[in-house]
């Protein structure tokens, strides 16, 4: 009797948001460390990060990493955005868990999105998420059901789960509250994907507080150990530059996750535990 190997896909957050973060994350998808990456397609860098990125088709799924806070949206949103810029997460699951969204505004905006990765790729994406996790908020997780079935169906495309069974949360000890917190954001779209067979991960991992108190090779054996199937840990790899610091507070973490992820340390971590990286959810 054959016994099927643990697997995991690691899926890197942000590719297009700057020039820094597609080089770490094209190096990684080259070495085989990442198995998909979600796109930023509202970014003034993503025409010419895609073009950058389609010599790896094949190599790993590319997704849109849908995006509704901090950034420009790609059109006027008068409601959500009224001086051109998305609100901050926590006004925008306020306004969510309220039903204090315009829901035409916000798939119109989705929609340009998805339709940025297209004009770019020249195809429709593998998988849809949300920068920030909005894709699984109220209001914003319907949108998201109708662009999967309309846009993703028929290439057999993936959304992103951010359930994860709060025991088990509690249990690996890291960042419990926040992970928590977006767990349990996350049961009403993954209902909503169960009911329609929307293909999703099973469990989802990799929420911490990018501190750097707990070394990142320790965060990845937790966030690691012992996955069932449809595993999926997300990350945050790449190379700070100017333009990711003009935008983003989350900078030279990602260097500190880019540097163990291409390491031999990451190789012998996963294998010395026979936990292979899968290049397709099994979910």
């Amino acid at each position: 009797m054959t016994h099927e190997k643990a697997a995991v896909t690691l899926c890197a957050d942000d590719y297009g948001l700057a020039p820094g973060l597609g080089i770490a994350i094209r190096a990684l998808i080259e070495q085989g460390r990442l198995q998909a990456t979600g796109c930023m397609t509202g970014s003034a860098y993503w025409p010419d990060e895609a073009e950058k990125l389609k010599p790896l088709e094949g190599r790993a799924g590319f997704g849109v990493h849908l995006t509704l806070t901090d950034h420009r949206p790609l059109g006027a949103m008068p409601s959500l955005a009224p001086e051109g810029r998305l609100p901050s997460i926590g006004a925008m699951v306020k306004r969510s868990v309220l039903r204090r969204l315009d829901k035409a505004e916000i798939a119109a905006e989705l929609e340009r999105q998805v339709d940025a990765f297209e004009a770019h790729m020249g195809r429709p994406p593998d998988f849809l998420d949300g920068h920030h996790h909005v894709h699984q908020l109220p209001i914003v997780r319907d949108v998201v059901v109708d662009l999967w079935r309309r846009r993703l169906k028929p290439r057999g495309g993936w959304v992103r789960s951010c359930w994860e069974n709060p025991l088990a949360i509690v249990r690996r000890g890291v960042d419990p509250i926040r992970a928590t917190i977006i767990a349990l954001l996350g049961i009403g779209l993954r209902q909503r994907m169960r009911a329609e067979g929307i293909p999703h991960n099973r469990s989802f991992r990799g929420v911490y507080d990018f501190s750097g108190k707990v070394p990142y090779g320790e965060l990845f054996r937790v966030f690691t150990h012992a996955p069932g199937p449809g595993t999926l840990v997300m990350c945050h790899p790449g190379q700070v530059d100017d333009a990711l610091r003009a935008c983003e507070w989350l900078t030279d973490q990602r260097e500190v996750e880019w540097r163990f992820l291409a390491s031999d340390a990451c190789a012998l971590s996963l294998a010395d535990r026979g936990i292979t990286l899968a290049a397709r959810l099994s979910a």
